[in-house]
């Protein structure tokens, strides 16, 4: 693919107030002390209160990312929306952020891709901006994943948490961009990793039941797959280049088993790996752009670097881009 200029100009973040500690779950879930902690690999996650919306969560970190850049937001012509569970069926959750951020007139929608979800977005938000499309697009996203968690279930009910990130681009001078992008799907594990209800598959028309609208996800079947596909996801990231050619790697949260795999299966050490899983969990589509602004406002986002972004999803989609900043 050509390389895309592409420039990070700021990002942001917003968490629900609510903090919910492993232990908290321990006692609420009746499990011994440390039980929840040992399993998931969490000291704490954010959970939403109720009444909080989705929308109104990613305008915070809309307007985060704008106060830390010191970004107009009238300078910005598009919003690109991202998230795994929209707000509502319909309209979009890019218009509802939009109501809430106030911009009228301006442009916006969604895309959704799961956990990896925003890396397309900014390969699509590089595409609009080298085309001449738009000038500044902000891509936000987010996720309430305890909206849809059944406690009854471990394995999917642990590793999850709510927040919202933001970050806004431009194509800039044109020296830092994105080199890479790769995205492939394995719809044969589609099966694995899902929500039925809530579209028109299951519903109030087709038929559902209630149990149709909690996550499920068949974990350790799962992790073998993006286990076995991984290779061929890197290989083609990174042909011609080896993994120490890479500054900085960001991947998705999606685990602490998962953190562990993909840092054993990379060979990299620490100080190239941003992980925030222990107080943040698995927050879906807002997983990577989270880890993103810690890298950026850490001072981790050094010009002349290298940067990996990977991560899975459900569909079974894997994807990984190569940022040169």
């Amino acid at each position: 693919m050509p390389f895309l200029p592409l420039s990070l100009l700021a990002t942001g973040k917003a968490l629900p107030a609510r903090i919910v500690s492993s232990a908290e779950l321990d006692e609420r879930l009746g499990k011994p002390r440390g039980y929840v902690q040992k399993r998931s690999g969490i000291v704490h996650r954010h959970h939403a209160e109720p009444g909080l919306l989705q929308s109104d969560l990613a305008a915070r970190a809309v307007r985060d990312a704008c106060a830390r850049g010191g970004i107009a937001p009238e300078s910005i012509d598009l919003l690109i929306n991202v998230n795994g569970v929209p707000e509502q069926a319909l309209p979009c959750t890019a218009a509802h952020v939009l109501a809430a951020l106030g911009w009228r007139g301006r442009a916006g929608y969604d895309l959704n891709a799961s956990c990896v979800g925003f890396l397309p977005a900014l390969q699509h938000a590089a595409a609009l901006l080298n085309s001449g499309c738009h000038r500044r697009i902000a891509i936000v996203a987010c996720d309430l994943a305890s909206r849809g968690l059944n406690w009854a279930d471990e394995e999917s009910s642990l590793i999850f948490g709510d927040g919202a990130a933001a970050a806004i681009v431009e194509r800039g001078c044109g020296e830092g961009g994105i080199r890479r992008f790769v995205m492939k799907n394995y719809p044969d594990a589609v099966s694995l990793c899902q929500i039925p209800a809530g579209g028109t598959r299951r519903n109030m028309v087709s038929g559902m039941r209630p149990q149709d609208f909690y996550f499920k996800m068949h974990g350790r079947e799962l992790f073998r797959r993006s286990a076995e596909v991984l290779p061929e996801i890197l290989g083609e990231l990174l042909a011609g280049m080896s993994i120490a050619d890479c500054d900085l790697w960001l991947v998705h949260q999606a685990s602490h088993l998962g953190m562990q795999h993909i840092t054993k299966r990379l060979g990299i050490s620490e100080r190239r790996l941003v992980n925030i899983y222990p107080t943040h969990g698995n927050q879906v589509s807002a997983s990577l752009p989270t880890v993103l602004h810690e890298a950026f406002t850490g001072n981790l986002w050094q010009r002349g670097s290298r940067v990996a972004m990977v991560g899975t999803a459900a569909g079974l989609a894997v994807a990984g881009l190569i940022w040169e900043v």
